[in-house]
């Protein structure tokens, strides 16, 4: 008798969704790097300006920890990945690790109705859709969610420097209010 193809569920992030009814914006990073998967936290290498971006642009009243993440649904604020696959680098990610990227989120805006998704970096928001994006508001929505696409706060984004994230960070927080 010949097996058959397993056809599991990938097996869960070592960095779970943080989301709650009623969030205004679902930040969505690409994936969990090494360091995030060890902390079980979003955005937890030192070097990765997420928390303070949030912090800078208002979007919370003082500078969150990455183990502190949990207290974002309180402030209207939720977390997850467009792929789960823990990586040393975005860039070791393969077409398959995004595989029901694109219905997973649609099932968050359905579920949960955050006023916006924010992809933090192109490469979340090409790896879940298949397209390139510019930064800011995109044309495609699901459902009443906005898609907006903030530049990555990851430190291999050195190039952007941290004055111009802040000012995206701040355009969302503008349209989030």
């Amino acid at each position: 008798m010949r097996a058959t193809p397993s056809s599991s569920p990938k097996p869960p992030s070592k960095v779970p969704d943080v989301l709650a009814p009623g969030l205004h914006v679902v930040f969505c990073g690409i994936n969990p790097g090494r360091w995030s998967a060890a902390a079980g936290a979003h955005f937890a290498n030192p070097r990765n300006d997420f928390w303070r971006l949030l912090h800078d642009a208002g979007f919370t009243a003082h500078l969150l920890a990455p183990e502190e993440q949990h207290e974002l649904p309180s402030h209207g604020y939720g977390l997850t990945n467009a792929a789960y696959r823990t990586t040393r680098g975005s860039g070791d990610l393969r077409r398959a690790d995004f595989a029901g990227a694109a219905e997973r989120l649609e099932q968050i805006a359905e579920r949960f109705r955050p006023t916006w998704i924010a992809f933090v970096g192109k490469e979340a928001y090409r790896g879940a859709f298949g397209e390139r994006p510019a930064l800011g508001v995109q044309e495609q929505r699901l459902g009443d969610t906005g898609l907006f696409v903030l530049p990555s706060t990851s430190p291999a984004n050195a190039a952007v420097p941290y004055s111009e994230r802040l000012q995206w960070f701040r355009r969302l927080r503008e349209l989030a209010r």
